[in-house]
């Protein structure tokens, strides 16, 4: 059983991880590149300190290279003039100085190595950040649109759009206020007592409770 409920929450937090990544997916693209410019700078520091350093076993070659080649100049010079006493320490303090340029020369070819392993990662990493940013600037505006569809399909779906169209079916169905009156009115004038009186009178029982232009011209003519 608790088995079974350990599976069940692994599975759970896999899901509200992966619904949190898809909801801050955005945010979650800026700190990445965020980081990944960081690391690219420290990259770039170490960068300018290896080459710094390399630098300075440049100069310390090329001083050693001076000094080597005065001290030999000087040691031949003494030799031709039979002063070996002391061209022996001239050719002691060359060997020093041959020994210490030649460690210099190996540091120097390990930074050489070491910064053009370093100057292609940054020349990649330069280029793949330029790369992420222009894909984050896609990114926002896909998410943008996903958000404006997803705003779009609610009010498709049902509001305002159906409300709107509620309210206009309700208005076009009302019934019209003039024509209800003149109905009203119709009815009302046939439920009065002289209404009944005039119409038993224009079916001939009784005397005509109004003149009618049929009255009128008879009683024209017997006036002639």
């Amino acid at each position: 059983m608790f088995s079974t409920f350990k599976t069940l929450m692994t599975g759970a937090n896999r899901r509200a991880e992966t619904q949190l990544r898809q909801a801050y997916s955005i945010e979650l693209i800026e700190e990445k590149i965020a980081q990944a410019a960081d690391d690219l700078k420290a990259a770039k520091s170490t960068l300018v300190s290896l080459i710094q350093k390399e630098r300075a076993e440049a100069r310390q070659i090329a001083a050693l290279d001076a000094g080597i080649a005065d001290l030999t100049s000087r040691a031949r010079a003494a030799l031709s003039e039979g002063r070996e006493d002391l061209a022996g320490g001239a050719v002691g303090a060359i060997a020093e100085m041959e020994n210490e340029r030649r460690l210099r020369q190996d540091t120097k070819a390990r930074l050489e190595a070491r910064i053009l392993r370093l100057r292609q990662s940054v020349e990649a990493g330069h280029r793949r950040l330029i790369d992420l940013r222009q894909g984050a600037i896609s990114a926002r505006a896909v998410k943008g649109e996903q958000r404006a569809q997803v705003r779009l399909g609610r009010s498709v779906a049902r509001q305002p759009m159906d409300e709107a169209a509620e309210l206009i079916a309700e208005v076009l169905g009302q019934e019209d206020p003039f024509e209800a009156s003149e109905i009203l009115g119709e009815i009302e004038t046939g439920l009065t007592p002289q209404s009944v009186a005039d119409q038993l009178a224009e079916a001939g029982f009784g005397a005509a409770s109004k003149s009618t232009a049929a009255d009128v011209l008879s009683r024209l003519k017997s006036e002639d």
